[in-house]
């Protein structure tokens, strides 16, 4: 039984938080817990709800997104009608914008909404990292009578890096702070939505013809007291890694047991493209602790604490510790790397020393290989 909902992904973003690691990728496309990216568990939450049409609305560096979404096929879409849609903006005549803000994305793209007729939309970003059933959020919405539901989260992160929500005791959203100075509550909005079809059409239209461009802003705060906006709580495992710290954290918290386990041991499954590669090698003198390796890396030397993306090669005598090396790094010999994360594709020269002091190392080595 198919879900009686759209998908709606918003991919576009990008941030300064994110340092250089957004230099090369939309921060959606941010590998995560080893073999997958960010987008994967949005996308594996439609198709586990059952969602049979999504469209991801991608913008900022999306050549490794778009790759990356390539075939829907890895995530179930559309085996019948329906199906995966990727909207980059595009440049006409009348239109040389890019999308303004979370809204405009929308608007942009209202033909898709207005030719559908799946009476709900779920909107999601592509940086969240979690599990859940729509269906749950759906049918909270249709008890409720909402206008639109938010999906919320309790956080002991950095609460102003979000949008801080306050609930009555029935559950509706009687303030909405967006990236306050001051938090006077920890329950945030992880930005996942349900909403109407056609409720949607005609606050996307009404935005765009103010000229107001954002989601949150312009519709969720600015219409809370005239729309029945309420908000559900979720109590699973949830969290953004929109900055480098969260990013970092998300990563390291798949070291933890019952984190993998959640994800990967129970169902519903997360899915993700699925490359041939070889199972990682451990050759004799390697000692890896408390580490994820994915496949096609080769170890040499001593890797703990540590998250391993695909095809990284770490030499003789090498150390790494507390650290994340993103995919096809070559780590030349006796290299000792410490609380940072390795950009994908570089090389580190033999004998290098990188060590994050207080906050995350970011390295990124523009060098060409050499011969080792």
């Amino acid at each position: 039984m198919s879900m009686r909902a759209l998908g709606i992904v918003l991919a576009g973003g990008n941030n300064n938080k994110m340092r250089e690691l957004s230099n090369k990728r939309a921060i959606a496309a941010m590998p995560v817990a080893g073999s997958y990216r960010s987008i994967d568990f949005a996308l594996s939450n439609m198709t586990n709800s059952r969602i049979q049409k999504v469209a991801v609305l991608t913008q900022y560096n999306a050549r490794s997104l778009n790759e990356h979404l390539s075939s829907s096929k890895w995530w179930d879409f559309g085996r019948k009608q329906g199906g995966l849609y990727l909207f980059t903006p595009t440049v006409t005549a009348s239109n040389s914008w890019w999308y303004r803000g979370t809204a405009d994305a929308i608007y942009q793209n209202l033909d898709w909404l207005k030719r559908s007729h799946e009476p709900y939309v779920v909107i999601a970003s592509g940086d969240g990292v979690y599990k859940l059933d729509y269906n749950k959020v759906l049918e909270y919405h249709i008890a409720k009578r909402a206008d639109i539901t938010v999906v919320c989260t309790e956080t002991f992160d950095d609460v102003t890096r979000f949008g801080c929500v306050k609930m009555n005791e029935d559950g509706r959203i009687e303030e909405f702070e967006e990236k306050p100075m001051v938090a006077s509550t920890n329950t945030i909005s992880t930005g996942i939505y349900v909403i109407r079809r056609r409720q949607l059409i005609e606050l996307i239209e009404r935005s765009a013809q103010e000229e107001r461009f954002d989601f949150v802003k312009d519709i969720l705060i600015r219409y809370k007291n005239l729309k029945r906006v309420y908000g559900y709580r979720m109590g699973s495992y949830w969290s953004n890694i929109s900055t480098v710290e969260s990013y970092y954290q998300t990563n390291m918290d798949f070291l933890k047991q019952e984190v993998r386990d959640y994800f990967f041991m129970q169902g519903p499954a997360v899915m993700s493209k699925v490359d041939d590669l070889p199972p990682a090698k451990y050759n004799p003198g390697s000692d890896v602790r408390n580490s994820l390796v994915s496949s096609g890396c080769i170890i040499n030397g001593t890797v703990e604490n540590s998250v391993l993306f695909k095809d990284v090669y770490v030499g003789n005598n090498c150390v790494i510790k507390n650290s994340i090396i993103l995919n096809n790094v070559y780590l030349g010999d006796n290299t000792h790397i410490e609380n940072c994360i390795v950009e994908s594709r570089d090389t580190i020269r033999a004998n290098s020393y990188y060590c994050g002091e207080d906050k995350i190392k970011i390295v990124v080595e523009e060098n060409e290989r050499y011969p080792h």
